[in-house]
């Protein structure tokens, strides 16, 4: 069976909007809203989870209900504190839900609005035939490494260096194993394919990204993704 797991549960402080970014409209959408259409065109996925913030579960349920209608595949569930806890939840839920070890998850930024479907569908083919995969876009600008303020210790060649997005898709007993192995500093990751390849050398499938497919973190990010929908 095929998940996805819309990572939606924080409430996005550094962008200031005076609520949770998911629920920030442009053009009278929300950003959420925005997100969850793509995987509803992904016709292999078997369910579409969406956590939200404890506060928010209302909120996020009016909207599905709002704008697709109650749709049977999307659940909408409680984020937990951390992003791993969060996926941890929606991991849960899919073994609730008819997942088995062998279940393919892919999980996604709630704040990367312009996923398409044919990236939601190449994380989920890779990971079912690699176990884990990211898609990435070659970096364009050269990246140092600082490792004391101030101070220049490394330049890596940038034709090495990628930009990993989501969505980031594994296989759940993949995820399951490694994160009951990992200290409470490790489950701090931000990353599932940082966590199984970095800590465990578990093989993760780079596949090409697309540059659209930026995060909205802060205000600017919300000018550029105006200009955009405003295009099509």
């Amino acid at each position: 069976m095929f998940f996805a797991a819309i990572l939606a549960g924080g409430i996005g402080t550094r962008l200031d909007v005076g609520v949770p970014k998911q629920f920030y409209e442009i053009n009278e959408k929300p950003l959420l809203a925005y997100c969850i259409e793509p995987f509803l065109k992904v016709e292999k996925l078997d369910q579409i989870i969406v956590s939200s913030p404890k506060d928010y579960l209302n909120q996020t349920n009016d909207l599905v209900n709002n704008y697709f209608d109650g749709d049977e595949r999307i659940a909408v569930i409680e984020g937990g504190a951390t992003r791993n806890g969060t996926i941890l939840n929606s991991i849960q839920h899919a073994l609730e839900n008819g997942a088995d070890g062998d279940s393919v998850l892919t999980t996604h930024d709630g704040a990367r609005i312009f996923v398409t479907p044919k990236l939601i569908e190449d994380s989920l083919t890779f990971a079912d035939q690699y176990g884990a995969s990211s898609p990435v876009i070659p970096a364009t600008d050269v990246i140092f490494e600082s490792k004391e303020k101030g101070k220049l210790n490394k330049i890596p060649q940038r034709k090495f260096l990628v930009h990993a997005q989501t969505p980031q898709a594994f296989k759940i007993n993949a995820f399951l194993e490694i994160y009951n192995d990992l200290s409470e500093d490790e489950i701090k990751l931000l990353d599932e394919a940082m966590m199984l390849f970095y800590l465990r050398n578990k093989p993760v499938h780079l596949f090409e990204g697309n540059a659209s497919n930026f995060k909205i973190t802060r205000p600017f990010d919300i000018k550029i993704a105006e200009t955009i929908l405003n295009m099509e």
